[in-house]
């Protein structure tokens, strides 16, 4: 056994997006145990559940990730709306639906250009956060917001997409599939890159099964679930298959998420094709009966789940998050063993960290 030495990484590094850090214990340039320290940024946003009428706290969950913001609310609205015990109309879990996959296409996107930077391709970076903003501009144009887009409310959506706009998303869709097509083949093929993603970060389907590895982590290890399969919002009446890999590794993670980039266009274009006229909102009256709920959404990273509470009252009892970046720490800390120092940027990035979610 060498001399062990302890190497405190992040909370600021070049390659990393968020601020987490890992105590890495080392022999030479070998991690033989990694310790995460978590809690740099934590805003207290579920406590505010307690301060905030049901209503408004919308726009307060919405803001516990900026990537994930559609997400977070529409998780929250459909946790609420289980508490009502109320069905909200079609057209606005089309809607619902639509945007969702469009976050997913966005964080995946994003997530590709820092990989890209991650390994030095600053053109690659650039191209592909250059795709990402078409997605920003369809968001733009139907929700007016880029980053919070603030249209998801109890009982439905606040805004609409006309005919002609969603099938003007759908053609920069298609552009945009063409593109890609070409853009991933990087990814996927290049020797620099499968030469440091093949075979690292090694976590069996066992192991990710164990220690409750969610989103494209878990099924890049072989694991059949995604959660969008219970059918919430339109995707009971949609037709996809679940991405996964067999690989188990780094590169498995990569494939897996470009693979569900890909999925996200055609299950929009299914979206626009099925989508009925209707109405946006179902009234709802007084405040939520007392009672707890549960609800598991499929968020860009993993999946998420949200628990709510009420007594009655205009202010939720009790609200709570488990978010994939908390279930995938442990997953991560599995990879980071025996790996080589220079690799765990790497690794990190594959988990696709969010701590503004862990922390909240």
């Amino acid at each position: 056994m060498g001399n062990r030495t302890i190497v405190p990484f992040g909370p600021q590094h070049p390659v990393l997006p968020e601020p987490i850090h890992l105590d890495l214990v080392l022999e030479d340039e070998r991690v033989v145990e990694a310790i995460p320290k978590i809690g740099y940024i934590h805003r207290g946003l579920e406590s505010l559940a307690k301060k905030r009428d049901f209503n408004d706290y919308v726009y307060v969950i919405e803001r516990t990730c900026g990537i994930c913001s559609f997400m977070h609310g529409m998780g929250y609205v459909e946790s609420v709306e289980r508490l009502f015990d109320i069905e909200i109309p079609d057209r606005a879990k089309y809607l619902r639906t639509i945007w969702a996959e469009m976050s997913r296409i966005h964080s995946h996107l994003l997530w590709l250009g820092l990989l890209a930077d991650a390994f030095g391709f600053e053109a690659l970076f650039y191209q592909c956060w250059r795709m990402r903003e078409h997605i920003l501009d369809m968001f733009e144009e139907s929700t007016g917001g880029r980053v919070i887009f603030s249209v998801n409310k109890i009982g439905g959506v606040l805004k609409d997409m006309p005919k002609d706009m969603l099938l003007k998303f759908v053609n920069n869709l298609n552009g945009m599939e063409k593109e890609l097509t070409e853009l991933t083949s990087v990814f996927l093929n290049d020797y620099t890159v499968e030469s440091r993603l093949r075979g690292v970060g090694i976590l069996t389907k066992e192991q990710a099964n164990v220690l409750g590895a969610v989103g494209p982590m878990m099924r890049a290890s072989g694991i059949e679930i995604d959660t969008r399969k219970l059918g919430y919002a339109a995707y009971g009446d949609l037709s996809f298959d679940i991405i996964t890999s067999k690989d188990c590794d780094s590169y498995a993670r990569c494939e897996v998420r470009v693979g569900e980039i890909f999925q996200a266009f055609d299950i929009i274009r299914q979206a626009v094709s099925k989508i009925p006229d209707g109405e946006l909102i179902t009234p709802i009256k007084g405040n939520p009966p007392a009672g707890e709920a549960f609800m598991r959404v499929e968020q860009p990273r993993g999946e998420a789940i949200y628990y709510t509470r009420s007594d009655g009252s205009k202010f939720l009892e009790r609200m709570r998050i488990r978010t994939p970046t908390f279930a995938n720490l442990l997953p991560l800390i599995e990879t980071l063993k025996n790996a080589e120092l220079a690799d765990v940027p790497l690794l990190i990035l594959t988990i696709d960290p969010c701590i503004s979610c862990t922390e909240r």
